[in-house]
């Protein structure tokens, strides 16, 4: 007779939208129960406890990582907070899954892998398309377009926090001092997926352009490889609807969204195109909040339960650490340039 296992818990560090997401897709997935919630203010917390149905309520983070019936933490608090928090829980014996971009520089990240070490915790990077087995699909394809040529990958939206930015506004999503910026906040999800893809490059340039306070509203990555090269493209100011694509000498495969991708197209030479079978998204409970900007986050749950099963030790999280460390490199390189 096969024994049950316990649900891992989870709290949440942050009452943004995307820890609301997290709440919803977490739900979705088995084994897995968020049950607090850190927040520097008590009101606020409590009325996003209130939403996602949480009990508990913290604004000492220290008090959340004192918790026994907490196994690991969710950190979705702007990237500055990343370091310290994810190395003070994994110092406390809790898991961690940090949001994109894992840390503001390669330093940062190099203490949490470090950190992770010494606690035997996991530590793991909460980037969508890792884990989604609809890239999956996209790797599989790239083995019948022959010889890979070109990449274009990218992922532009127009931010609506940039409205109040043109009006004078300047809230946290445009602020440099939050270590923020168009290629940690949404540039990383396409230069991610070609690190995943093609490995680190060989070559590199790129080019940012920078808003009136400093703040990198969008950029350009040439990354080049020893037969190829692939261009990242990505903004918080402008939108941009095409598709990315893998290209090769015997064909081509589109993908409408680096973060959840929704429609994969493979195109052979001379052929129509044909639309590759994509797995069925989990279903997320009725009360979800809506997509932003037309982007299912259903996918959350494939992380969530990547994190349940390394926590479990059925998942390798050292080899997608590595992925991320990888990433960082590159981010490190593009920064230099």
């Amino acid at each position: 007779m096969n024994e049950e296992k316990s649900p891992i818990r989870v709290g949440v560090v942050g009452t943004n939208f995307i820890s609301e997401w997290f709440c919803r897709a977490a739900e979705a997935t088995p084994g897995v129960r968020v049950t607090s919630v850190y927040s520097r203010k008590q009101e606020t917390g409590e009325a996003f406890a209130e939403k996602c149905g949480l009990s508990k309520v913290c604004t000492d983070f220290s008090e959340m990582l004192r918790d026994p019936e907490i196994d690991g933490v969710y950190i979705a608090s702007p990237i500055l907070c990343h370091a310290e928090q994810a190395v003070a829980a994994l110092a406390a014996g809790k898991h961690v899954l940090c949001e994109k971009m894992i840390a503001a520089d390669g330093e940062e990240f190099l203490r949490m892998q470090a950190a992770a070490e010494r606690s035997g915790c996991v530590l793991m990077e909460a980037m969508r398309p890792a884990f989604d087995p609809a890239i999956g699909v996209l790797r599989e394809a790239m083995g019948r377009i022959g010889k890979i040529r070109s990449a274009d990958l990218h992922f532009c939206q127009y931010s609506s926090r940039y409205d109040a930015f043109r009006r004078g506004e300047v809230l946290n999503a445009f602020d440099p001092g939050m270590k923020n910026s168009a290629l940690a906040d949404i540039g990383i999800y396409p230069l991610h997926l070609a690190v995943s893809l093609f490995g680190e490059p060989t070559a590199l340039s790129a080019s940012s352009v920078r808003l009136s306070n400093g703040f990198e509203g969008a950029g350009q990555i040439l990354l080049g490889y020893p037969d190829f090269c692939v261009s990242v493209g990505y903004a918080k100011i402008f939108d941009d609807p095409r598709p990315s694509a893998v290209l090769g000498e015997e064909g081509m495969i589109t993908l409408d969204k680096v973060s959840a991708p929704g429609e994969i197209l493979l195109t052979l030479r001379g052929k129509a195109p044909e639309r590759l079978p994509l797995p069925e998204l989990p279903r997320l409970p009725d009360r979800s909040v809506a997509p932003m900007h037309g982007t299912s986050y259903a996918n959350m749950t494939y992380e969530i339960a990547a994190f349940r099963d390394a926590i479990r030790g059925e998942f390798p999280h050292r080899k997608n650490l590595a992925l991320t460390a990888a990433v960082m490199r590159t981010v490190e390189k593009i920064r230099a340039c």
